[in-house]
């Protein structure tokens, strides 16, 4: 009597999913539980949606008074776009922070043990938090309208403010994932970002034009990503140059992916 051997592979067979396409379907398979766990947290999304309106409105009506000579319809033109880049940057800390927490709670043994790409829980972990970059550019244009701000382009320059700026927090957010894999608690990933975060916010032209710092400071604001973050969407919402700014924000860019993903993959399997 013979037995009958079924050929088809079982998901045990599965390949680990090495090839490029089988790392685009596990890290959105991936993302969607990222965000999943998003909609059942929403108190989650406090640091993109409060947080930001609370800046905004202390630095305009707080400080924009004394900062403009009283202008502050003035100030918050030129404020808006330069919280915007702030926002994003401060949002990524929660990636990092979550990524850790997870690792400490041994989730990341469970994606081990199944037939993924190894790079899929990071991929798509940094693809879920297009959502909230998004919620930061509809909460700070949105709120910032109801205060007064006046976007003076039009619609296709506003989409790709908005592209821009996501672009941007998507990269910026694998220097919160590489520091995710190296600390040891979550707490400490907040700790070490914000020390990064602050640094690259207050030392730019976010709140005050370049021309008012001293000179030893101007030069490292001229170098600054998130200063020429800035000047590209304060030209693409308030109209200006954007060219020179644009160029040199899409080379920082590709600079943080080249540098900052292999350092958090191996950083991740070292962890893991």
């Amino acid at each position: 009597m013979t037995t009958a051997v079924l050929d088809a592979p079982t998901h045990l067979d599965a390949p680990r999913g090495g090839s490029f396409l089988a790392l685009i379907r596990h890290s959105a398979a991936l993302a969607k539980r990222s965000l999943i766990k998003t909609v059942r947290t929403p108190e989650a999304l406090i640091d993109v949606t409060i947080q930001p309106v609370i800046f905004l409105m202390m630095f305009t009506y707080l400080f924009g008074g004394a900062i403009a000579d009283g202008d502050r319809h003035g100030y918050l033109q030129f404020l808006l776009p330069g919280m915007l880049g702030q926002s994003l940057a401060m949002g990524s800390i929660a990636l990092g922070q979550n990524l850790n927490a997870d690792i400490e709670k041994g989730v990341f043994d469970r994606f081990r043990s199944l037939p993924v790409s190894r790079a899929a829980p990071l991929v798509g972990a940094v693809l879920a938090d297009i959502v909230r970059y998004l919620t930061v550019c509809v909460v700070m244009l949105g709120f910032g309208a109801v205060m007064g701000f006046r976007i003076e382009t039009g619609t296709v320059a506003t989409l790709a403010a908005i592209g821009l700026a996501v672009g941007f927090g998507l990269c910026f957010a694998w220097i919160s994932v590489w520091v995710g894999m190296l600390v040891r608690t979550s707490g400490a990933v907040q700790g070490v970002m914000f020390l990064l975060v602050f640094p690259l916010s207050f030392g730019s032209d976010v709140f005050v034009g370049t021309d008012t710092l001293p000179g030893w400071l101007q030069d490292f604001v001229h170098v600054n990503p998130i200063t020429h973050l800035v000047g590209a969407e304060r030209g693409l919402l308030i109209s200006g140059p954007v060219a020179h700014h644009l160029w040199i924000t899409l080379a920082w860019m590709a600079g943080l992916l080249a540098v900052f993903v292999p350092l958090a993959l191996r950083a991740y399997n070292k962890r893991t």
